[in-house]
């Protein structure tokens, strides 16, 4: 099996590239070798690889920048996965594509499921529901996995600020009422490889022909922003405290309106796992210990 892999840079695309490798012959291309800004540049890349598998981690993830930047936004999230579903279609390909919780509105009380009608507050969340919609309506084998607060030891993201933030300040003010889960982008990897890999069993070019759609992907559990900056900093003193200790003696629990920005965030847009368990059998990995594996990991003890 041909796979390609878009967005390998990124934290999910990284990881990618070592979950799918036993599973085919893995292609993994990013920016400025694809411009997903530009149709040609996506219909070169695909009729150059002619892959069996496409796999699409690359998006316009800048949540904040996207309320000003709504029309690079949509080109990247809504124009060029709905060209990668109509050219997947067209090669007889198979799509894989990453969504995001912030197409919820945040109004919900407990987990949303698949069949939750959708309302985004911001430009990212609008831009990355209409990349869903488009890829359906492509018609094509596809499976779209909407997933939530992912983190990794690499690029920007949530963990890697509050580690910076906390060697250089004594008191840290974090979101106490945004309540999410996050989730490691390597266990979005190998979830998604041991999708693929179950449902090989099939035949290359029945790949989500009958199993495919969208899921929810996340780690198990709820958390807030403060709740996990807790977690982050209580895991960093247990695997490196000793070493190189932090600065911040006091995480103060604050409202969304006393650090507005200027996309809206939802309150609550933790994401219901079940489908993903009841028709693939992953259980997904509670978010605090998929915490630790990775610190763990960021720094091993010697």
């Amino acid at each position: 099996m041909k796979i390609l892999i878009l967005g390998c840079n990124g934290q999910v695309g990284w990881e990618l590239q070592r979950t799918l490798a036993p599973l085919g012959t893995v292609t993994a291309i990013d920016y400025p070798d694809i411009d997903l800004s530009r149709a040609d540049s996506i219909t070169a890349v695909l009729h150059s690889v002619s892959p069996d598998l496409i796999v699409n981690a690359a998006a316009y993830t800048a949540v904040d920048r996207a309320e000003q930047e709504p029309a690079l936004a949509g080109k990247i999230n809504a124009d060029a996965p709905a060209l990668l579903a109509r050219q997947a279609r067209e090669l007889d390909a198979a799509l894989i594509h990453y969504s995001t919780d912030y197409v919820f509105d945040g109004a919900k009380q407990g987990a949303y499921v698949e069949t939750d009608p959708p309302n985004p507050q911001n430009v990212y969340g609008k831009t990355k529901l209409e990349g869903e919609k488009a890829i359906a309506a492509a018609g094509g084998r596809h499976l779209v996995l909407r997933t939530s607060w992912v983190y990794s030891d690499r690029g920007s993201n949530f963990l890697l600020t509050m580690l910076r933030l906390a060697a250089e300040r004594e008191q840290l003010r974090v979101v106490a009422d945004q309540h999410g889960t996050p989730t490691w982008s390597r266990t979005l990897a190998r979830a998604t490889a041991r999708i693929v890999d179950r449902e090989l069993s099939h035949g290359i070019k029945q790949l989500f022909g009958k199993t495919g759609g969208l899921y929810h992907a996340t780690g198990a559990g709820v958390a807030t922003w403060h709740g996990f900056t807790e977690a982050i900093l209580e895991e960093y003193q247990r695997v490196n405290g000793l070493r190189r200790p932090l600065k911040t003696r006091e995480v103060l629990p604050i409202t969304t309106d006393e650090y507005p920005l200027p996309a809206k965030r939802p309150q609550n847009s933790v994401l219901s796992n079940e489908k993903l368990v009841q028709k693939f059998g992953i259980e997904p990995k509670p978010w605090r210990e998929q915490l630790e594996e990775l610190m763990a990991e960021m720094f091993p003890q010697k």
